[in-house]
Protein backbone atom coordinates (compact mmCIF):
# COMPACT_ATOMS: atom_id res chain seq x y z
CA UNK A 1 0.00 0.00 0.00
CA UNK A 2 1.35 3.70 -0.78
CA UNK A 3 1.54 6.02 1.95
CA UNK A 4 3.06 9.51 1.99
CA UNK A 5 5.99 10.38 4.50
CA UNK A 6 7.96 13.28 4.42
CA UNK A 7 6.15 14.38 0.90
CA UNK A 8 6.92 11.22 -0.54
CA UNK A 9 5.35 8.69 -1.44
CA UNK A 10 6.36 5.06 -0.76
CA UNK A 11 5.42 1.42 -0.22
CA UNK A 12 4.64 0.26 3.20
CA UNK A 13 3.09 -3.17 4.31
CA UNK A 14 0.23 -3.19 6.81
CA UNK A 15 2.43 -2.48 9.89
CA UNK A 16 4.24 1.17 8.10
CA UNK A 17 7.64 -0.89 7.14
CA UNK A 18 8.91 0.31 3.77
CA UNK A 19 8.52 -2.50 1.09
CA UNK A 20 11.43 -0.50 -1.40
CA UNK A 21 14.05 0.40 0.57
CA UNK A 22 15.26 2.33 -2.31
CA UNK A 23 12.59 4.86 -1.53
CA UNK A 24 14.36 5.53 2.37
CA UNK A 25 15.83 8.68 2.85
CA UNK A 26 16.92 10.38 5.90
CA UNK A 27 13.60 12.99 5.77
CA UNK A 28 11.73 9.18 5.60
CA UNK A 29 13.84 8.20 8.73
CA UNK A 30 12.58 11.49 10.79
CA UNK A 31 9.48 11.59 10.12
CA UNK A 32 8.62 7.70 11.07
CA UNK A 33 10.62 8.24 14.00
CA UNK A 34 8.75 11.10 14.38
CA UNK A 35 5.61 9.02 14.21
CA UNK A 36 6.82 6.68 16.77
CA UNK A 37 7.66 9.88 19.43
CA UNK A 38 11.70 9.68 18.88
CA UNK A 39 13.70 12.89 17.48
CA UNK A 40 16.71 11.33 16.02
CA UNK A 41 20.46 12.17 17.43
CA UNK A 42 23.20 11.00 15.99
CA UNK A 43 23.81 8.25 18.61
CA UNK A 44 20.62 7.04 16.82
CA UNK A 45 21.67 6.97 13.15
CA UNK A 46 24.73 5.05 14.11
CA UNK A 47 22.50 2.38 15.23
CA UNK A 48 20.48 3.19 12.07
CA UNK A 49 23.23 2.62 9.71
CA UNK A 50 24.41 -0.34 11.51
CA UNK A 51 21.30 -1.85 11.13
CA UNK A 52 21.37 -1.25 7.48
CA UNK A 53 24.84 -2.49 6.72
CA UNK A 54 23.76 -6.07 8.47
CA UNK A 55 20.76 -6.12 6.66
CA UNK A 56 22.39 -5.65 3.05
CA UNK A 57 25.12 -8.51 4.34
CA UNK A 58 21.89 -10.81 5.02
CA UNK A 59 22.51 -11.03 8.78
CA UNK A 60 19.92 -11.67 11.39
CA UNK A 61 19.20 -9.21 13.61
CA UNK A 62 18.36 -9.67 17.20
CA UNK A 63 18.75 -7.35 20.17
CA UNK A 64 21.83 -9.60 21.72
CA UNK A 65 23.56 -9.31 18.33
CA UNK A 66 23.37 -5.08 18.21
CA UNK A 67 24.19 -5.80 21.97
CA UNK A 68 27.21 -6.73 20.91
CA UNK A 69 27.85 -5.07 18.12
CA UNK A 70 29.85 -2.28 20.00
CA UNK A 71 27.95 0.22 18.37
CA UNK A 72 25.48 0.52 21.20
CA UNK A 73 24.73 -1.39 24.40
CA UNK A 74 21.61 -3.25 25.20
CA UNK A 75 20.19 -0.44 27.64
CA UNK A 76 21.13 2.14 25.54
CA UNK A 77 19.24 0.54 22.42
CA UNK A 78 16.21 0.49 24.80
CA UNK A 79 16.64 3.87 26.01
CA UNK A 80 16.87 5.25 22.63
CA UNK A 81 14.10 3.26 20.85
CA UNK A 82 11.85 2.78 23.38
CA UNK A 83 8.73 -0.01 23.71
CA UNK A 84 10.35 -2.22 21.66
CA UNK A 85 13.87 -1.21 20.42
CA UNK A 86 14.53 -3.76 17.32
CA UNK A 87 10.67 -3.15 15.84
CA UNK A 88 11.21 0.30 15.90
CA UNK A 89 14.63 0.95 14.89
CA UNK A 90 14.59 -1.53 11.81
CA UNK A 91 11.11 0.36 10.53
CA UNK A 92 12.95 3.63 10.66
CA UNK A 93 16.06 2.65 8.83
CA UNK A 94 13.33 1.62 6.22
CA UNK A 95 14.71 -2.61 7.03
CA UNK A 96 12.00 -5.29 7.14
CA UNK A 97 10.63 -6.33 10.38
CA UNK A 98 13.54 -8.69 11.82
CA UNK A 99 12.04 -12.41 12.39
CA UNK A 100 12.75 -12.06 16.00
CA UNK A 101 9.87 -9.29 16.74
CA UNK A 102 6.51 -10.18 16.82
Amino acid sequence: MEKTIAGKTVEVNEEGYLTDQSQWTREVAEAIAGEEGIDLTERHWAVISYLQDQHKQGVALSIRKIGKSGVIDIKEFYQLFPNGPLKISTKIAGIPKPASCI
